[in-house]
């Protein structure tokens, strides 16, 4: 039983290790931002959710207790991978994407990166509209 375990711990540690390679690989080499956003959310969590997996299974098959330390940085995870999902995708949109460009949004709002209220945006998209008109012209 005791190579049992051994044989389940190793996979999930392989298992977390590709997750996590093809997670960084796809940060690096992937396009555009829109589609990096996919590569630390997706297939990283669950290369870090293997990891933790089979940490909690030695612990309990090989030490004899149960840890929940797992337990807490799963959720933490799990909590900021949406977050670091949504800080990309609205950077790309307001870096990439002109208000005009974009479809409607649901409801009667508009994009908060492309409303006068919203930080700096209006400010921040004229100097970059200027800096390429610029870079053209050159």
């Amino acid at each position: 039983m005791d190579m049992f375990w051994d044989i389940v711990i190793s996979a999930l540690l392989v298992i977390g290790g590709v997750f996590g390679l093809v997670g960084s690989f796809g940060l690096v080499k992937l396009p555009d931002p829109m589609t990096r956003l996919h590569a630390p959310t997706k297939a990283a969590t669950l290369g870090v959710g293997s990891i933790l997996i089979a940490s909690m299974v030695w612990f309990a098959a090989k030490q004899g207790h149960l840890t929940l330390h797992e337990l807490m940085v799963t959720v933490f995870i799990f909590l900021t991978a949406p977050i670091t999902a949504h800080f990309i995708s609205k950077a790309n949109i307001f870096r990439d994407w002109p208000a005009d460009k974009l479809p409607r949004p649901a409801g009667e709002g508009d994009w908060a990166v492309h409303t006068a209220d919203a930080d700096t945006s209006q400010g921040e998209l004229a100097v970059e509209r200027e800096t390429e008109a610029e870079e053209k012209a050159d």
